[in-house]
């Protein structure tokens, strides 16, 4: 079992990691990045969201160590490559990321 110490520095990684996620500019970048990985002018133009907004988002989720990016030639390229992130997204994704039929 976890003594106090352990699940006090636990509970505050896990509320680091969820205030990373708790934000809808940052979760329509995770939408998007859910079903793979993506450049920048793409997640812009998905998204709606303003270049310079863009770069801090994705630098806060670069910072929890939730999203990787890698260079190819002048572009960047990210991805989601934090597991869990990953399966928080596949539970999200088909409730929130994905246009939802309407019922007659």
């Amino acid at each position: 079992m976890a003594t106090t110490i352990q699940m006090e520095r636990h509970a505050e990684q896990a509320a680091a990691f969820l205030a990373a996620l708790a934000s809808p500019h940052r979760m329509k970048i995770l939408c998007q990045l859910s079903d793979g990985e993506k450049c920048v002018s793409d997640l812009i133009a998905a998204t709606g969201i303003p270049q310079t907004s863009m770069s801090q988002h994705l630098a806060k989720l670069k910072k929890e160590g939730i999203v990787v990016f890698r260079r190819e030639h002048r572009t960047l390229l990210y991805a989601i490559v934090n597991p869990l992130a990953s399966a928080i997204m596949v539970l999200l994704s088909d409730h929130y990321c994905k246009p939802r039929k309407k019922h007659p």
